[in-house]
């Protein structure tokens, strides 16, 4: 397989450190042949604490995390001194803490896993995807969505976005590669000033060498697959499998398991072969703008 990114040059965040360190503690304890059940009673926790430490889905206490060195056998002071110090990492602030009143529940594992991936694949069947949007299509397509939410609230979550999008200034290890639905760029959202602007922000960020964006034509008949939006995050760090996140009305899907994620890998690869090549994006985009 090409390598894509530079794992050297993308800096471990809160997210992908739980992720590090749980695999860490899966493996140790597994070693050991110590079931679930028996760290948990170690910890004075339960099989399912366990289970949300080695997945990555809850933070960690330093005790605990000791206490399962202790459990599996691990003495040596170096070890245990590192991975003791993964976990203050770990446990650390992330920016989005000032955002939370703006942040659903279920949204916020996705921030750190995109904060953290080194590569992030993106299948758009309806809006322009939020890395790429402006700041007024952002609040258009906000507003619609929240319609019964204070105006306060909806520039909370618009300035969350905007925030969002600086993973993608220069100079950045990340990539990102979109393939879009040609509706996204025929769907009028918020006037013809405000899709005149986005529109020709992705003409803009298109020409990012660390940014490849396809756009998947009505020509092509339906979308490979009938699958709604779609977005799979790679990361840098070895030992991370990809992960598949899949968002809906009121909530969102974390895929982890390979039998599930290579489904959708495959899926990407199609879109991205039978969609145009990048290099016709700024004809697209140029006709789009003609006709609005």
């Amino acid at each position: 397989m090409t390598e894509i990114f530079d794992s050297d040059s993308l800096q471990s965040g809160p997210t992908a450190l739980r992720l590090l360190i749980g695999a860490q503690l899966r493996r140790l304890r597994e070693s050991r042949g110590i079931t679930r059940d028996d760290a948990g009673y170690a910890i004075r926790g339960s099989h399912s604490k366990i289970s949300r430490m080695e997945s990555g889905r809850t933070g960690f206490k330093t005790r605990d995390v000791a206490d399962l060195l202790t459990l599996y056998g691990v003495t040596d002071d170096a070890e245990r001194t590192s991975l003791l110090a993964l976990v203050a990492q770990a446990n650390a602030p992330s920016w989005w803490n000032d955002y939370r009143d703006a942040i659903p529940d279920w949204f916020e594992p996705y921030l750190g896993l995109e904060h953290d991936a080194a590569l992030i694949r993106i299948h758009e069947v309806q809006f322009v995807p939020g890395l790429l949007q402006t700041e007024d299509y952002a609040r258009a397509v906000i507003t619609q969505g929240h319609e019964h939410d204070s105006a306060k609230l909806i520039e909370r979550r618009v300035a969350l976005r905007m925030r969002r999008q600086e993973i993608l200034v220069p100079p950045t290890p990340r990539k990102l590669w979109v393939v879009m639905d040609e509706g996204t760029l025929r769907r009028r959202v918020g006037g013809e000033a405000t899709m005149r602007a986005q529109l020709e922000h992705l003409a803009r960020m298109a020409e990012q060498p660390h940014i490849t964006l396809q756009i998947f034509p009505f020509a092509s008949g339906s979308a490979i697959g009938g699958v709604g939006p779609v977005t799979m995050l790679r990361f840098p760090q070895e030992g991370l499998n990809d992960v598949v996140y899949l968002e809906h009305l009121t909530g969102a899907q974390y895929l982890i398991k390979e039998g599930d994620v290579r489904n959708y890998r495959h899926l990407l690869d199609e879109l991205g072969v039978h969609a145009s090549p990048p290099t016709a994006t700024p004809a697209l985009l140029d006709q789009t703008i003609e006709r609005l």
